[in-house]
């Protein structure tokens, strides 16, 4: 007896950011974790999509206008070096940042600019009032009559702003903030979030208007939002900085425009945000005599060299598990290099409290930092002060090797100018770039020579010391 197929085919759900496919739905996709992608296929097929007549027809490349992509700059020269000159027409740039951090007074700042040079800026604030936005111009002296204020939260009345002023450069304080009557559910979800983001991004490019995003940033510290949004801007920039310090630090995490490797550094007060062209001397204490347990290296954020102070504290502990503790210095790095000094190069540390740290703030994570701990341990150990215009840079292995760290010319240049007259660095970093003038480099292979190499410059006679007012 024939039997009939009953089989009926289960519905299928697919996400539309990777393509992944469940029997059944789920508010996030479980290959690539988007939130709100996943949505019913199968059954009828989806419409295809008609040809359309063409209006603008396709030109050759190389008869492409160029004048259109040149960057504006914006009258904030540390701004400009991460934007990669200035902003576009039609750009979208998104700055990221924790709360508190400056972005806000950062954005009013390059506005008034902005509109100081004559160009139309509307800034739309979804945070704050018109009048506390207006208190902090006052207070940072942001203000100008071609900058125009306005406190919405709402989507289309946004964009019927953007229509009437028609800016040349539009800050919108921030995406989370504003939502759409189209799109169900609160500001700051997934899908207000995408929709607010593509409407404003359609506007600039229809009317090439330059845009500044603030964007919020999650518990880990990554943005917030759905990751298209980051695929849909043109630049990305993060904003970082110790609430408890006056420095920071903008860089390019995506830059359409321009290089993704620039830092940008800020000084925050009261009286607004200003740029800091030469930041080294934050990062040094007035050393206006040798102390034990300091030693200075050089690191790159970006491609720019930054001097930097460490210290560290070594002293015996009662208790039977000594502290470790380190600010502005990766944990698991100092716990190696305590541990390489244990081993190879025999310094009774193990049952000590060790206390290390950067000067100024400054946030140091690069390898090429671990020779100046390492140095300064020893120093602390010893109760022998290193001389004040020596440098270490090298970043140390766990058999007790010194490596070489990239950008060594950049160091070693910055430190030169600076005044240093010594620098220890790994074996072999000489042949990577040469040694500039006044400055005495000293090649060292391993972390028992470079702290013999810090003891002998130590017992010459020390140099006069060198203060930030020098530097």
């Amino acid at each position: 007896m024939a039997t009939k197929s009953t089989s009926r085919r289960s519905p299928r759900f697919r996400c539309a950011e990777c393509g992944w496919t469940t029997v059944k739905w789920v508010g996030r996709c479980g290959e690539c974790q988007a939130w709100g992608s996943v949505a019913e296929v199968g059954g009828a097929s989806a419409p295809r999509t008609a040809p359309a007549s063409v209006v603008t027809p396709a030109v050759r490349i190389a008869d492409v206008d160029l004048r259109t992509a040149t960057a504006r700059p914006t009258g904030v020269p540390e701004f400009d070096r991460v934007l990669g000159g200035g902003l576009v027409a039609g750009g979208v740039v998104l700055v990221a940042g924790e709360p508190g951090v400056g972005k806000s007074t950062l954005l009013l700042d390059v506005a008034a600019r902005a509109a100081r040079g004559g160009a139309a800026t509307l800034y739309v604030s979804g945070e704050e009032s018109a009048p506390q936005v207006r208190a902090r111009a006052g207070r940072i002296d942001a203000l100008a009559d071609s900058l125009y204020l306005a406190a919405e939260t709402d989507l289309a009345t946004v964009l019927g702003h953007i229509e009437a002023s028609a800016p040349e450069l539009l800050v919108v304080d921030s995406v989370q903030t504003i939502a759409s009557s189209d799109v169900e559910g609160q500001a700051g979800n997934v899908s207000q979030v995408r929709e607010v983001a593509v409407s404003l991004i359609r506007a600039a490019k229809e009317r090439g208007i330059a845009v500044l995003l603030v964007g919020h940033v999650t518990k880990d510290g990554s943005i917030a939002g759905p990751r298209v949004l980051e695929h849909l801007v043109d630049v990305v920039l993060q904003f970082e900085g110790d609430r408890h310090s006056r420095l920071r630090l903008v860089r390019a995490v995506k830059n359409r425009f321009g290089p993704t490797d620039e830092v940008g550094c800020f000084d925050l007060s009261e009286a607004g945000i200003v740029g800091l062209a030469d930041p080294s001397g934050l990062f040094l204490s007035d050393r206006h005599h040798a102390v034990a347990g300091t030693c200075v290296t050089v690191t790159l954020e970006g491609r720019r060299p930054l001097v930097t102070e460490i210290q560290a504290l070594v002293a015996p502990s009662s208790l039977p598990s000594p502290r470790r503790t380190s600010s502005g210095l990766d944990a698991s790095r100092l716990a190696m290099v305590i541990a390489v000094l244990d081993k190879r190069a025999g310094a009774p540390i193990g049952s000590h409290d060790i206390f290390a740290a950067t000067v100024g703030g400054a946030r140091v994570t690069e390898p090429a930092a671990d020779l100046a701990l390492v140095c300064a341990l020893a120093s602390s150990v010893l109760d022998l002060p290193l001389p004040v215009d020596a440098i270490a840079i090298g970043e140390v292995g766990l058999a007790g090797e010194v490596r070489r760290a990239t950008g060594i010319g950049r160091r070693l240049n910055e430190a030169a100018r600076l005044g240093f007259r010594h620098a220890v660095v790994p074996t072999g970093s000489r042949a990577d770039a040469a040694a500039p003038d006044g400055i005495d480099v000293i090649e060292v292979g391993s972390v028992s020579e470079a702290i013999e190499t810090m003891r002998r410059l130590a017992m010459r006679r020390t140099p006069p010391a060198l203060t930030r007012e020098t530097a």
